[in-house]
């Protein structure tokens, strides 16, 4: 449980050996480069833009390959493989793949090249696939489209709104050009919204024919060919067919590069790591001669790189305390239990400068709590089981993905002991399984008690779990006051409180309010009574006097100290959020008790059997689901705003250091 003290470590070395150190800061993964020199005059910085939008476009161009591979030649994965990391590889094994880089790359340039040509051919065949269709309406026509006539004759070939049919477009050119009387009308084919037709008359009556169609809302096709339909539609579809070879062709020479997948990752992940250096290159302060770089580094490991780098590189390494006016960044270090809460403490925020790293108090309470809430002993069986599993089955799994489920393996064995305390395993399914289909009532004794029938007692315990949570972060909050020289601080902000806040409850548990809630009632000897009632007397006074210590005028310090006082009211708040405990508790017992109602009411049959265990299989799989999601938010929101509310503020920047930052492969460190 503690906050690693970092150093800042500055380094100053021939620029010969700058690609030699960079890459070794990669593989250490010790440093977090922070350049802050105090005088670069003299110094300048490298343009590195063309290089690394090199480098990114090649790792772009590998990822690109990876992903068409994916998706014409699928990599079989099993069904944890998602959880299982990225593999680890040997050095050497990557150092190969970089000496072969120009080779990986244009094998990656070659496969996005015949994607591109297989997008290429779709796009042609949707092309052609929209001419077959837009000849489908002229099949019967046994001239090309863009046909016009003989020598004496002209041939009108369009389409006309709706469906007249013969009798209609006779009608409508006798009603606009009756004179004419010499032409020929033929109806292709007809459709839900249009007419095709060709219409044959004499040179000179074409002007008047084509006017008289167009009031009937005739149009000559937007596009036109110089072949008869049906010929066309064959060629059309030779081209169809020889396209679909040529995308299966493409599709083959994909396929044949799929042994290079693990080679492009490997490719892509060196591209990425030299992108990255880079990224630090540029930043450098150099000379003609000389480079320098400064940045933090854990006070655990700074005497190793002092060492190596001075030794190895002939370079200048020196290493400063913090001073007071930087703020370093954060890296965390818990034991093994205590870390896997390490994420939900990321989420609200990591210490900040001078802060305490909670998580050991933390990951304790939020155990203890998550099982309370959830407190079914089946229910935290199945969840400590399937997190041990996949912790088991996939050591490499990344490490906060790892965190997270070794943190719900410890409270499902945290619900599985709730469970056997409370007695509630899948609710009530013993009792009803066999008094509905063996005929006699058998229960499992709770070790304590069974919420269900003693709801107000779960409450009570709810409370004072609540109120130890509340002083373990008042507690802290001293601690912290006393580690810092705060000893005002401590006794103004903390002892006060606690005496006002013991003194009030000593007051409150021998009066009947609390013996009807408790059904039983506390006596307190008279000088037990007389010590809390002055305990919460000189609690009160000295917060009204010395909250507001730091004001020099008498009146505002005490209405400062009024107002503080007032904020009591927000610890009665507190505490009372702790009824949630109650609340989940209970819900998840009750919903469990119904689920096993309902599935027992095909009673002792063959039908009932198969009922029970449909409805047992369904509801309980949603009673787990929602009641996990239901401890989880609920168990945070008891940290963040109640715990950490007392003592904690966060704010703390993540310890990000330089390193090979993969995405494909880890790289095994050397011994």
């Amino acid at each position: 449980m503690a906050v690693l003290q970092m150093q800042r470590i500055s380094i100053c070395a021939m620029k010969k050996n700058r690609k030699a150190i960079l890459e070794r800061l990669q593989e250490l993964g010790a440093m977090e480069i922070d350049i802050q020199l105090e005088d670069d005059s003299g110094y300048k910085k490298m343009d590195i833009s063309s290089s690394k939008a090199t480098f990114e476009k090649q790792a772009q161009t590998a990822d690109r390959a990876l992903e068409i591979l994916q998706e014409y030649v699928p990599e079989k994965a099993g069904l944890l493989a998602s959880l299982n990391g990225k593999p680890l590889i040997d050095r050497d094994l990557f150092s190969k793949a970089a000496k072969g880089q120009d080779n990986y790359i244009e094998t990656a340039r070659r496969i996005v090249a015949l994607d591109k040509q297989i997008a290429e051919q779709k796009a042609n065949i949707q092309k052609i696939e929209n001419q077959i269709e837009a000849l489908v309406p002229w099949m019967g026509l046994t001239v090309p489209v863009s046909y016009t006539g003989t020598r004496k004759t002209t041939v009108l070939i369009g389409t006309i709104a709706g469906a007249p049919g013969l009798e209609g477009l006779y009608s409508l050119l006798a009603k606009y050009a009756p004179d004419i009387d010499a032409l020929d009308i033929q109806i292709i084919s007809t459709d839900k919204d249009y007419t095709y037709l060709a219409v044959v008359c004499l040179n000179r009556d074409v002007q008047a024919v084509e006017e008289a169609l167009r009031a009937g809302g005739f149009a000559k096709p937007a596009q036109t060919v110089n072949k008869v339909p049906a010929e066309y539609q064959k060629e059309l579809q030779s081209e169809l067919e020889a396209s679909a070879r040529q995308i299966e062709a493409l599709q083959k020479e994909i396929a044949d590069c799929a042994g290079s997948r693990q080679d492009l990752r490997m490719v892509s992940d060196y591209y990425r790591i030299r992108a990255e250096k880079y990224e630090i290159l540029g930043q450098l302060p150099q000379t003609k001669n000389t480079f320098a770089l400064s940045g933090y580094v854990p006070a655990y490991q700074a005497d190793k790189v002092v060492k190596e780098f001075s030794e190895k590189f002939d370079a200048v390494v020196e290493t400063e305390q913090i001073q007071e006016e930087e703020v370093p960044p954060i890296l965390l270090k818990n034991n093994s239990f205590s870390e896997s809460v390490e994420g939900v403490l990321a989420s609200f925020g990591l210490p900040g400068k001078g802060e305490m790293d909670p998580t050991f108090f933390t990951s304790v309470f939020y155990v203890f709590l998550f099982g309370l809430m959830l407190s079914d002993a089946a229910y935290g069986l199945i969840v400590a089981l399937a997190c041990g599993i996949l912790l088991i089955k996939c050591p490499c799994m990344a490490k906060n993905l790892q965190k997270s489920i070794k943190l719900f393996f410890w409270c499902g064995i945290s619900t599985l002991v709730w469970g056997v305390m409370f007695g509630g395993y899948f609710g009530d399914v013993v009792d009803v399984v066999s008094e509905t289909f063996f005929g006699h009532k058998v229960t499992i004794p709770a070790l304590w008690f069974v919420p269900l029938n003693d709801p107000m007692r779960l409450l009570l315990y709810s409370m004072l779990f609540g109120v130890i949570h509340l002083f373990t972060g008042l507690a802290l909050k001293g601690y912290m006051c006393i580690r810092d020289g705060r000893y005002m601080d401590f006794l103004c902000d903390c002892v006060l409180w606690f005496l006002l806040l013991v003194g009030l409850i000593g007051m409150l548990l021998p009066t009947e309010l609390f013996a009807g809630i408790a059904g039983a009632q506390i006596y307190f000897p008279d000088a037990l009574k007389a010590a809390v009632k002055w305990m919460a007397i000189i609690g009160a006074v000295g917060i009204v006097l010395m909250s507001g210590r730091e004001n020099k005028n008498f009146g505002v310090r005490i209405a400062l100290g009024a107002y503080d006082l007032y904020g009591m009211t927000s610890w009665l708040s507190d505490v009372l959020s702790y009824s949630r405990l109650l609340a989940l508790g209970l819900a998840t017992g009750v919903i469990a008790s119904v689920v096993n109602q309902m599935g027992s009411m095909g009673g002792r049959s063959i039908v009932g059997v198969i009922l029970f265990i449909v409805v047992f299989l369904i509801g309980h799989t949603f009673n787990i689901g929602i009641n996990l999601l239901g401890a989880y938010v609920h168990t945070c929101r008891l940290q963040y705003v109640e715990f950490f509310g007392k003592f904690y503020e966060g704010g703390g920047k993540a310890f990000e250091p330089f390193t090979l930052k993969t995405k494909y492969v880890d790289i095994k460190e050397e011994n």
